[in-house]
């Protein structure tokens, strides 16, 4: 190996120069790191379980070197920790990764360059003497200070926690979050991590707290268990648990037996953090959104009709003569119903006429001069609903309106939202938390049309409420099944139904007239390298599309050559290589990347599946400003700053899965399907993904895959009781 560091076979320090791949689910690591030492070295690889490894970091790391037949010789590292650096090199690498607030690459190399090897003493100790250097007024010395005191902080928690798989990013969360007191907070009750610190599961929590000499029958930890359990089941869409399900599984994670399980349940029931109702166990915020769900629907199906007396045939044929079209006798029906109603429901696939009803209605009551509010789970949604009817819509988020200070919604059942009408679009989206706070928000004067379309994916959080509501007989529900002739020209909306009904789609398309493509291929390698010169080059060249802007990879999966994780690196590396970038929690982040907000954050007022690009990377401030998609021109927008510490709220998003793409819209869908997904191959996962499509589908794949998910009808039932309380 040619300028091979000198440096002892188990023992090696460094900075890290790259890294070059993480894997999310077990945080193995391979990087390069340039040895601490005298003369130009070439930098080294090595790997192993490095949790958040940030570049421009030193790490002193223990280990064994090994040949690898494929990458040569690397340095697998069995313990590291993170250390201050003692070179100029290392100390100019770290100051100017971004990794010190305040700092950037400009005001490193002067910092370092005025005080060499002694400006880390220099920072902690003589602080004022930072305005020596050129640019360096007294507001940025006092804030160059203070990110040092915080980061001395940090490094602090990172030595306790060092083992843990907790790297510095996570750290950082944590001094965000408890201060001072984090590792009095965490030696008293380490499973408050699972809780309060997103990127941090039961898993990583229940390592600490056996280091720190827990015991495994603790309540504590068993309790904590009991939460993970159901947290995780409501991951998965679930309300609820049976209580024997929930001991069970809970049990199992613990590794314990069920009856200090079933203690521990009915300890969180008595303090209140769990609700037991008919031998099912709630959290308790997703009981009381149940039940709050069941009280409205009924008192709002109880109170009075206060839409304005209508002739309802005149209405409907001004409509007609207004709109230049004739409605179909369904389409008359739903407008029908939806006027004669407190709560409706109108669901149906593509194609079926739901945009014109909706159309009709607002025309009908803005010209009784009566108010009608628009609105949707997703802003693109609530873009459609606007062009498609001129009238105002927004995201559910921005109708009821948050208020940070508060803490939540501005609009609720004191303060309620002002309408006669209130059409809610997508409403397949809806878990059973907003659509708790949106049906508080509703007055009882008002009237309620849910659109959606029932055979898509159910809702990404907990509940099923569309078909609960739909299931329970309670309000009047039109189903929309006749495809119009304008949609029938579409091999998109012909396929989609095709599909629901359990027939294979239509694959022998005219290629000159198509919007519906597949392409077969069974070796899953074979797969990403089409898919990703579809992406770059075909769809670019024959359609005309912008790779980075009108094409959305779809996939089941999230693990795999197919799966979510490696289409993101390697589509990133195909479509957007260069550029300035930064590396937080095992990911890289570029400028120009397309990325995914994966929790809802009310203080910067961006939600779980809203789209944005990268625009800038501001390392002396530490953020990254993101243009949030605020559908329309090419350039709308706003632009969102993120914290490098919260960068794991946002994921990229070249591929994304079917489930995080409901309510969304592109002209261009490409998605891989292979029996390796056979576990998430079903018929609605297939329809949803379908129906995304506006312009071109381009599916690659088996089709034994397509034929395993067309048949697949059995989509997983999910614990509510929702229709039970509705009955």
């Amino acid at each position: 190996m040619p300028n091979a560091p000198t440096v002892s076979p188990e023992n090696l320090e460094g900075v890290v120069e790259q890294i070059v791949y993480v894997n999310e689910e077990n945080h193995y690591t391979v990087a390069r790191l340039v040895p601490e030492g005298r003369g130009r070295v070439e930098p080294i690889t090595i790997v192993g379980n490095l949790a958040s490894l940030n570049t421009g970091e030193t790490v002193r790391a223990q280990g064994r070197w090994v040949n690898h037949k494929q990458f040569g010789r690397q340095f697998v590292v069995e313990k590291f920790e993170s250390v201050l650096p003692r070179t100029v090199v290392g100390i100019k690498k770290y100051l100017g990764s971004g990794l010190v607030k305040g700092i950037g690459g400009t005001f490193a190399d002067r910092i370092v360059g005025k005080f060499g090897e002694q400006t880390l003493e220099i920072i902690d100790q003589f602080s004022a003497r930072l305005r020596e250097v050129d640019g360096i007024g007294p507001e940025r010395a006092r804030r160059i200070k203070e990110a040092w005191a915080a980061q001395k902080s940090i490094r602090d928690i990172m030595i306790f926690l060092q083992g843990h798989g907790i790297g510095s990013a996570h750290a950082a969360k944590i001094y965000k979050q408890y201060g001072e007191q984090a590792i009095p907070r965490v030696r008293e009750n380490p499973y408050r991590l699972a809780k309060d610190i997103h990127g941090i599961g039961f898993k990583t929590a229940d390592g600490i707290a056996a280091n720190l000499g827990v015991a495994r029958d603790s309540i504590h930890r068993l309790k904590a268990g009991v939460v993970h359990t159901l947290e995780e089941a409501a991951d998965d869409g679930h309300v609820c648990l049976p209580r024997e399900t929930l001991a069970k599984g809970a049990a199992e994670l613990l590794g314990t037996e069920l009856a200090p399980v079933e203690n521990a349940i009915d300890l969180l029931a008595i303090a209140g953090d769990v609700v037991i109702e008919n031998d099912f166990v709630y959290l308790a915020g997703l009981c009381h959104a149940e039940r709050g769900v069941a009280t409205k629907v009924r008192d709002l199906m109880a109170a009075r009709l206060e839409l304005p007396p209508l002739d309802i045939d005149k209405a409907l044929a001004w409509v007609e003569q207004k709109n230049g079209l004739t409605l179909a006798a369904a389409q008359q029906a739903a407008i029908r119903t939806t006027l004669t109603s407190k709560i409706c429901v109108i669901t149906g696939g593509p194609g079926v006429g739901k945009t014109t009803i909706v159309d009709s209605i607002v025309k009908i009551l803005r010209a009784k001069n009566r108010q009608v509010l628009l609105a949707a789970p997703t802003g693109r949604a609530a873009k459609r609903m606007s062009e498609a009817t001129g009238a105002p819509a927004q995201t559910i988020h921005r109708l009821l309106k948050y208020d940070p200070r508060e803490g939540g919604f501005t609009h609720n059942e004191r303060r309620p939202l002002k309408g006669d009408m209130i059409i809610i679009d997508e409403a397949s989206m809806l878990d059973i938390l907003l659509a708790y706070h949106l049906l508080k928000a509703i007055p009882l004067d008002a009237s309620v049309v849910f659109v959606g379309d029932v055979d898509q994916l159910p809702s990404v959080g907990p509940g099923n409420f569309l078909r609960d509501l739909i299931d329970s007989g309670i309000a009047p529900v039109v189903r929309l099944t006749e495809i119009f002739r304008q949609a029938k020209n579409s091999f998109i909306i012909t396929n989609a139904h095709r599909v629901n009904e359990g027939q294979m789609p239509v694959l022998e398309t005219p290629a000159q007239q198509s919007d519906f493509f597949f392409i077969h291929e069974d070796d899953p390698e074979r797969v990403l390298a089409k898919i990703k010169k579809l992406c770059a080059e075909r769809v670019p060249a024959r359609f005309g599309f912008d790779p980075m802007r009108d094409v959305q990879v779809l996939t089941p999966m999230h693990k795999g050559v197919c799966g979510s994780e490696n289409l993101n690196r390697e589509l990133q590396a195909t479509l957007n290589p260069r550029g300035p970038a930064i590396q937080r929690f095992g990911r890289t982040y570029r400028v120009n990347d397309r990325v995914m907000q994966v929790r809802n954050d009310y203080d910067k007022d961006v939600f779980n599946g809203d789209l944005g690009r990268v625009v800038r990377i501001d390392l002396v401030d530490q953020q990254l400003i993101v243009r949030i998609d605020e559908p329309g021109s090419k350039d709308s927008g706003r632009d969102v700053a993120y914290e490098f510490d919260d960068l794991d709220e946002l994921l990229p998003a070249y591929a994304i899965s079917v489930h995080k793409s409901q309510g969304n819209e592109y002209p261009c869908v490409i998605v891989p399907m292979l029996t390796q997904h056979y576990i998430l191959l079903q018929r609605n996962l297939l329809y949803t993904a379908i129906t995304r499509g506006k312009k071109l589908v381009i599916l690659v794949g088996s089709k034994k895959a397509l034929a395993i998910a067309v048949r697949n009808n059995k989509t997983a039932a999910r614990f509510t009781r929702l229709r039970e309380r509705l009955q």
